[in-house]
């Protein structure tokens, strides 16, 4: 988005072109800066007709996580939003971030957090890291021939991580994956909520207003009475 931005608006004349992926990096990181700094104040309110439905889902015994550790901002800056609900709600919740990932049984299995792997399982890796080392390969020779540049290595990292947030979230909350609903507003967490069979309901934002989500089970434009309620959530039966 910030390339976007400055291919529209116009690079600092000063700025040379070699420059430009450090001077991006630096651009983000102020931004969040910035977003940590807004973050923990009251300018940044919570989305409205949130509080209503973890108050809702805590009264009808719905288990609730929030999945801090793949949020595009930080886990830092989703956690602060989080505690805006207050610590009535935030006792009764789960809020998922990278060190419940990683003491998670699937962390520890998968991720390598803690537990051995059998033999089986390092092969089954270093089979993946091969194929996928051959995807990138070939996907560079297409690549320069369109001179393009492309890193399938690391959207898949990204997914990985996704979903190794889902269910350990799904571990969390006692459920399995096909009985736990994401609510959220990104397409790579839908399209990882796809890949490992967890129901999704999207919730769009400014950013999303003509995004398309095939895979969801729903997309609404935010929490209450004519959008998401805990009473449409519960009478879904969504497989």
């Amino acid at each position: 988005m910030v390339v976007l931005f400055f291919d529209r608006i116009g690079w600092p004349t000063s700025l040379p072109t070699s420059e430009k992926g450090s001077f991006t990096k630096s651009v983000l990181r102020e931004k969040l800066k910035a977003l940590e700094k807004l973050s923990s104040t009251d300018a940044l309110p919570l989305r409205p007709g949130v509080e209503k439905f973890v108050d809702d889902a805590l009264s009808e015994a719905v288990p609730v996580a929030i999945l801090a550790t793949y949020g595009r901002n930080g886990e830092k800056i989703s956690r602060s939003i989080a505690e805006k609900l207050g610590p009535r709600r935030t006792s009764k919740i789960k809020i998922v971030g990278k060190e419940e990932v990683e003491r998670s049984f699937y962390g520890q299995l998968v991720l390598g957090e803690g537990v051995a792997s059998s033999l089986d399982e390092q092969l089954t890796k270093e089979a993946q890291k091969a194929a996928s080392a051959e995807k990138q390969r070939v996907a560079e020779e297409v690549a320069s021939l369109l001179k393009l540049s492309v890193d399938i290595s690391t959207a898949s990292k990204r997914s990985e991580k996704i979903i190794a947030t889902l269910r350990a979230g799904s571990e969390y909350v006692g459920r399995d994956v096909q009985n736990c609903i994401l609510v959220t507003g990104s397409q790579p967490s839908v399209i990882a909520a796809e890949r490992i069979g967890m129901p999704c309901i999207v919730l769009r934002s400014s950013l999303t207003a003509r995004a398309e989500f095939h895979s969801a089970k729903a997309v609404m434009d935010g929490f209450g009475d004519t959008d998401l309620t805990i009473s449409k959530l519960l009478s879904k039966r969504w497989s």
